[in-house]
Formats: C-alpha cells, sequence, structure tokens
C-alpha cells in the first residue's frame, strides 16, 4: 500500500508526527526522541542505518542525518576524505561527510519549510529513502578505498550507478 493511500492530514501535523507516521506504515524501528526529533533503524542491502529527523522551529527545517559505523585504518582517511568529495559531486539531494571522532559515516540534508510550508508523508518517504539510497550506492567505494587498498578513482567506477526506469 502507498503513503498516500493512507488517511494523513500533513497539512495539520507537526513534521516530526508526519515522519512517526511514515516510520510505523513502513514498519521501521523508531524512538521519539523528543517532540522536535524522532530517531529511527532502516535495513539496507549492506547495512542497518541509523536515521534522525529533527524539526528547528525557528529555521524552519527539517534536518535528516543517516549515519553508518566505518572505522577506516588512519593510513586511508585521505583517501577516504577524497572519495567523500568525488560522490558530494554525484549527490543531488544531501551530502556525505565523515565524523572521525565519532567513526561514522555520515548523509546530511536539511528540507526548507519556510513560510509554513508543509512537509508530507510522500515527500518524507522519498527524503528517507534517497538517505539509504544513497549510503547503499556508495557504501562500496567506501569500503574499497578504506580496507580494499583500492584508489579513489577506482572505487569511483564500481559505485553502483542510478538506474532510471525499467527494463
Amino acid at each position: 500500500m502507498s503513503l498516500s493511500e493512507h488517511d494523513f492530514h500533513s497539512e495539520d501535523m507537526h513534521p516530526i508526527d508526519v515522519v512517526e507516521n511514515v516510520a510505523q506504515v513502513r514498519q521501521w524501528d523508531f524512538d521519539r526522541v523528543a517532540d522536535d526529533q524522532i530517531a529511527m533503524a532502516v535495513e539496507g542491502q549492506w547495512r542497518t542505518y541509523s536515521i534522525t529527523l529533527a524539526w528547528s522551529e525557528h529555521d524552519e527545517v527539517l534536518r535528516l542525518i543517516c549515519t553508518f559505523e566505518m572505522e577506516p585504518p588512519q593510513d586511508t582517511v585521505p583517501a577516504l576524505l577524497d572519495v567523500l568529495n568525488r560522490t558530494n559531486d554525484l549527490c543531488w539531494t544531501g551530502s556525505f561527510t565523515y565524523w572521525q571522532a565519532q567513526r561514522l559515516m555520515v548523509y546530511r540534508y536539511g528540507l526548507v519549510l519556510a513560510g509554513g510550508q508543509v512537509a508530507g508523508a510522500e515527500q518524507i518517504d522519498r527524503l528517507i529513502n534517497a538517505a539509504v539510497g544513497s549510503s547503499e550506492r556508495f557504501y562500496p567505494a567506501f569500503q574499497m578505498v578504506a580496507w580494499g587498498g583500492e584508489t579513489p578513482e577506482a572505487a569511483m567506477r564500481v559505485a553502483i550507478a542510478e538506474a532510471y526506469g525499467r527494463a
């Protein structure tokens, strides 16, 4: 069943309430951390991704942070950062960064909802799926550089290409 078939009245809902409803429909494990924040776990092909969405009333921004653990050998960090720059050139939405102190790979995106705009369930679902999709797409390249001894150029050639349409 698509999200549009559910009776969401998102124009009357807090953005995190919309996210919570999407998580319930998708049967993702989640925890409503605060009124303005929710954390969830979304299973991907390569790993389980930790996703946090937070609403800033002041900025009118719904912020998504998708993380997964990554503990590369210290000598491969410069090549990993090179791959991150190359990856970000290919990401239309969001961007990756590496939080070295926390040993986390991070995908971030801020959805601006200025002027009273409302994020609907389909938009939230697409936002979360874009984060997981980008993480899945580039995970092999990150791994190849961090542990496989590949150059950033070679790792990017094997990054899973986006497919459009149907076969």
